[in-house]
């Protein structure tokens, strides 16, 4: 049997997240300390640990068939790759810093100005995009010092709560693109492994939309259950059940965990009560 070839970023929080999902989606792997390569136990699936940055070219390459990759890396690395699922983990986005002291405000305050990165495409294209012309120095490691060391005036780098900028005595003056976790394919993937990769797909769908809502449990005044049926959204439409209690019911849905306590507040004040709220492991349509 074919075994699908996926890469994951060999350490870091995008790896952790990674190997979570695998297994929530029900895959087991058996990846001990510093292997590059390890196998599912119950899924047909190799997992490659891999840097981040090499992802994309074994993609293009079909040395690997599929990966969950960072999506600031696929733009500047793979943007010709394919994203067949947006996974919602591993939030980032990529910007331009510079000093606290810096008297730039904003991109045009940077026009003839230096800019380390390591991310020189998605630099180059966001500035020709926004037609301002400025020096990069292209840097692997650790940008944020640029600046301190007098050379560059500014930098561009993923940020995701913006500590590491706030120690380094940087500001965050313009956003350029935000990113998430992704799952790409390679263009060569044969379609038996296309097969298995759909597979993962509807798994992960599953476990996404689970994660994206709860399921709650509540008791009304069957005078109620009209309105409170109104109220919430469901999936199709709420389970009513009837209760031991003479002309009560217990009502069973889904709320999505955006619009949550808004929904809770508005079924207290019809008449709600005894309201249970559960995670959900998986969510199939």
């Amino acid at each position: 049997m074919s075994k699908l070839k996926i890469a994951v970023q060999k350490s870091g929080r995008l790896h952790d997240d990674s190997m979570k999902i695998l297994k929530e989606i029900g895959i087991s792997v058996d990846n001990g300390k510093d292997q590059l390569k390890a196998s599912a136990r119950n899924f047909p699936l190799e997992v490659f640990y891999l840097r981040n940055s090499d992802i994309p070219q074994y993609l293009r390459d079909g040395v690997i068939d599929a990966a969950i990759i960072g999506e600031n890396v696929l733009i500047e690395k793979g943007n010709d790759l394919k994203v067949v699922e947006r996974l919602g983990f591993s939030k980032c986005r990529v910007s331009i810093a510079v000093p606290k002291s810096s008297e730039a405000k904003s991109l045009k305050d940077l026009e003839g100005k230096r800019i380390a990165t390591s991310y020189p495409n998605t630099v180059n294209q966001f500035l020709e995009k926004n037609n301002i012309n400025a020096n990069l120095h292209i840097i692997n490691g650790s940008v944020e010092i640029a600046p301190n060391i007098g050379l560059a005036d500014g930098i561009c780098d993923i940020v995701s709560s913006g500590s590491t900028l706030y120690k380094n005595g940087l500001k965050e003056i313009e956003v350029l693109l935000k990113s998430e976790a992704v799952l790409a394919t390679s263009p060569k993937i044969s379609k038996e492994n296309q097969e298995i990769i759909n597979k993962i797909q509807f798994r992960l769908k599953s476990v996404l939309r689970g994660r994206e809502n709860k399921y709650v449990l509540l008791n009304a005044p069957n005078d109620k259950l009209d309105k409170i049926v109104e109220i919430l959204p469901g999936m199709n439409s709420p389970t009513i059940l009837p209760l031991a209690k003479e002309s009560w019911s217990s009502l069973h849905s889904v709320i999505n965990k955006n619009d949550f306590w808004d929904v809770i507040d508005e079924l207290k004040a019809n008449g709600a009560e005894g309201i249970l709220v559960c995670p959900i492991e998986n969510m199939v349509l």
